[in-house]
């Protein structure tokens, strides 16, 4: 057992996928909240910053899609890990869960930082800068990934090559955000997350976020869906699943 009797049968889909469908409800609702919030404030309420003028409200949508890149990134290194070495299959439903979203946010991530480049650095993409390389680099893993379970008719076979891909490529996260310490780029330091606290002005930082939170929920939830939709493609045939659809 991982984690004691009570967590280790929500391993098992039979469990989860009943599990996850009364939390993505309230997911839901928390989400739309968050975004109610977090949009008008940081798009239109919050003040613009002295040096960038309007383009800093960039940043609330391209600081969170950056985060959700790289955190989507290690939930599917850390389930690969586990299906990997426990073959627990909604481990592996996760991980490819992580994929499509995952690549999305980077793809948001990378389009919106070469918007937010043009005004400040005169340029839409530096290649000598480490940040946007290692940040491209995560893109091609998370499409490395999807096409290693693509081009691999058998689900099993194609979990396991795609979750080693997963572990090997998760050495590219500390580059990514070590990248701004070690080499010298374009990239501004950390502001948020440093020792002695945040750099950013609170009226520059609250509104960040919110839309962080937003942002993190609805990879949530769209994660849950994608999940219990695997979880229906691969358990179709099963007894419990059938009872449960009959009593939905």
């Amino acid at each position: 057992m991982l984690f004691g009797p009570t967590l280790d049968r929500y391993a098992s889909a039979r469990y989860f996928y009943p599990l996850a469908g009364r939390l993505l409800p309230w997911l839901g609702a928390l989400t739309a909240l968050a975004f109610a919030i977090g949009l008008p404030w940081s798009l239109w309420l919050a003040p613009v910053d002295y040096q960038q003028g309007e383009s800093v409200r960039i940043m609330y949508v391209h600081v969170p899609s950056a985060w959700l890149s790289m955190l989507a990134y290690v939930v599917m290194a850390m389930a690969s890990g586990v299906y990997l070495v426990w073959r627990i299959k909604l481990a592996d439903a996760l991980a490819e869960a992580c994929v499509p979203v995952g690549a999305s946010f980077t793809a948001l991530a990378l389009i919106t930082g070469s918007i937010w480049g043009r005004p400040m650095w005169g340029t839409w993409w530096e290649w000598g800068d480490a940040r946007l390389m290692s940040e491209l680099v995560l893109l091609f893993l998370y499409l490395g990934v999807l096409a290693l379970r693509s081009a691999i008719d058998e689900p099993a076979r194609a979990g396991r090559a795609a979750a080693v891909l997963a572990v090997v490529g998760v050495v590219n996260i500390p580059i990514i955000h070590y990248s701004v310490e070690l080499w010298n780029t374009l990239h501004q330091p950390a502001s948020v997350v440093r020792a002695g606290g945040p750099s950013i002005h609170p009226d520059l930082l609250w509104p960040l976020l919110v839309m962080a939170l937003a942002f993190t929920l609805f990879f949530a939830v769209v994660v849950l869906l994608r999940m219990r939709g695997t979880i229906l493609e691969r358990e179709r045939r099963a007894r419990w699943l059938l009872a449960a659809e009959a009593q939905a």
